[in-house]
């Protein structure tokens, strides 16, 4: 732990303040470092998102490949003793709190700032909707910074925080309820790299055999940020005004910032390397010393980076059927949760006449379900899951969906049970035991299915995930502008009851995957519709060994709209998950 300093932000300055007499990076003479000397094409590739293998054009001169300094280097995150890791881990849980709960902290003071800027109910949510968009959106312009060598994951993280936190004072003094809402949306687009890459940066320190530990922790860590909100920001609205809400994620944020400052190191190995090549270039005078990132960018256009960025993200989500499919599930979860801020207030403040910080206590059974499943949850990865891996630390991407199997009946049980328990008849101890329900379904599918497309499009990790961040919070930021609406004309009940039989029309769609049925080919018309609206022409991606013929005679262009959306139904819920996939571009 002792050399954890030496990385942080805090400790560069002071190193480049000494002129690097204090907190001095050690390395091994350069007689004894490791490179290699190399006369042809080097490998590797940069996805926006990830490095992966392609030939680099011909350099015309040797170059010594600058790598880790054995395989107990301790520089390399993966090598990092347990309590270092576990305590890096604790910190992007803590940054992922700190931002996740400025979008719900808010719903404490909306009351607030109808009264103050007199606006309705509707044009008040949107202070909720517009964080949670912003920070749909942040991740296609932000994360992709996180993953290019020359800049690494620290700084995003840091920079971003801080901006996070300059942006907050516009919303606290805001003239009128435009200003509030436009730095809403702005705050919660910086504040967004660590939602999309913080799994990212565990996957940089833990083995593959454990980092579903960790990222089942950073998931827990993501609901309860919201869940925490109405409680921190109920009790302030109450007992203060609206901008006390606010206040609180400035402290909040605020004591974040200088914690990481202080303590966060550089966890991307690309980025260690590559300024490890950059310092003995610079050491030595040798221009050749270079690292495997330094290759991969050398060529690199600004093409390469926007279609890595923006264009295959939503390539892979619109022409990929399982992940169109699971994109869509995880959407449905995720605006689930965020139309809880909407309804408990209706069930726990009208119907149980709870106060505004009442109300807030509430959502701690959503946090007490997030908790307990995770003990079984660990116990199936430790018992099950961590001997599916083979020698190579490879798993087969469908052996990571049975949790979400299970979640899936969660979900439904926890919308009747919520809906049909919440009358003054009944004790409110039984809705809050239904709502317990559904962190339990959440979180198992959230790390099933996110793993699960990870380990099915390895080589577009980046891209895949950033696609799914873009979906389920877009839809997620829609819901609570009608879910009040919804609850006051259906009545809690058949609302819940609507949101429950949605939620059971996606229940087999693990199952399906996990074991498929017929295996259909996806042909060149379900191709066009399901991505045409977002390229005119498109790279074709299906499984290398069964790519299909394409096929434009009239008749098949002439289906009509219902029977091509029900080929396109039939063929997502019976798709084939890919073992290996294959993107052209």
């Amino acid at each position: 732990m002792t050399d954890l300093f030496l990385d942080t932000l805090a400790g560069q300055i002071i190193r480049g303040v000494s002129g690097g007499r204090l907190c001095s990076l050690q390395d091994p003479t350069v007689i004894n470092r490791p490179t290699h000397k190399h006369n042809d094409d080097s490998l590797a590739s940069f996805d926006g998102q990830t490095v992966s293998t392609i030939s680099v054009k011909e350099k015309g001169a040797d170059f010594e490949l600058v790598s880790w300094y054995g395989d107990d280097d301790p520089a390399n995150p993966q090598n990092w003793s347990s309590v270092k890791k576990v305590f890096v881990t604790f910190l992007i849980c803590f940054l992922t709190v700190s931002i996740y709960i400025g979008s719900a902290i808010y719903t404490g003071g909306e009351q607030g700032v109808m009264e103050k800027f007199h606006v309705s109910q509707t044009v008040a949510t949107l202070g909720l909707t517009l964080f949670v968009l912003g920070y749909a959106i942040g991740p296609m312009f932000l994360a992709p910074l996180a993953e290019a060598p020359p800049i690494g994951r620290k700084p995003v993280y840091l920079v971003t925080l801080f901006i996070f936190v300059v942006l907050n004072f516009p919303v606290i003094y805001a003239p009128n309820i435009a200003t509030l809402l436009v730095f809403r949306f702005l705050t919660g687009f910086i504040g967004s790299p660590v939602l999309a890459t913080g799994g990212a940066s565990l996957a940089d320190i833990w083995p593959r055999k454990k980092v579903a530990y960790a990222i089942g922790i950073w998931g827990v860590a993501a609901v309860c940020g919201p869940v925490l909100g109405p409680l921190v920001g109920g009790f302030a609205a109450q007992h203060e005004t609206w901008r006390w809400t606010i206040w609180e994620l400035v402290w909040l944020s605020g004591f974040c910032l200088i914690l990481l400052i202080f303590t966060l190191p550089e966890t991307s190995a690309n980025t260690i390397l590559y300024k490890r090549a950059k310092r003995l270039r610079k050491l030595t005078g040798n221009p050749n010393l270079k690292s495997q990132a330094d290759l991969a960018t050398e060529n690199m256009q600004i093409k390469d980076v926007v279609s890595a960025s923006f264009y295959r993200p939503f390539q892979l989500c619109f022409s990929q059927p399982i992940l169109l499919v699971t994109n869509a599930y995880l959407a449905l979860v995720y605006a689930l949760l965020f139309t809880w801020f909407e309804a408990f207030p209706i069930v726990f403040t009208e119907i149980y006449h709870f106060n505004l910080g009442e109300n807030g206590l509430a959502f701690l059974c959503i946090m007490v379900g997030a908790i307990i499943v995770m003990i079984p949850y660990c116990v199936w990865l430790y018992m099950v899951q961590e001997k599916q891996f083979d020698e190579q630390g490879n798993i087969a991407p469908e052996n990571r969906l049975p949790p979400a199997i299970v979640g899936s009946f969660f979900i439904p049980i926890c919308m009747f049970v919520f809906g049909w328990s919440s009358r003054e008849s009944v004790h409110w101890i039984v809705p809050m035991i239904g709502a317990a329900f559904f962190p339990m379904g959440a979180v198992l599918l959230f790390n099933a299915i996110l793993n699960y497309q990870a380990d099915a499009y390895p080589e577009y990790v980046g891209s895949v995930l950033a696609g799914n961040d873009l979906i389920r919070c877009s839809v997620g930021s829609v819901f609570p502008l009608f879910a009040p609406h919804m609850f006051h004309q259906l009545g809690v009940d058949w609302a819940s009851s609507l949101l429950g039989f949605l939620a059971i029309a996606f229940v087999p769609i693990p199952y399906l995957l996990y074991k498929p049925g017929p295996k259909l080919k996806v042909n060149s018309i379900t191709e066009a519709v399901l991505f045409g609206f977002i390229a005119h022409q498109t790279p074709r991606i299906c499984c290398s060994s069964r790519r299909t013929q394409s096929r434009g005679s009239a008749s098949s262009q002439s289906k009509s709209a219902f029977a091509i959306a029900v080929e396109i139904l039939i063929q997502v819920l019976a798709y084939k998950t890919p073992r290996a996939m294959s993107v052209t571009s």
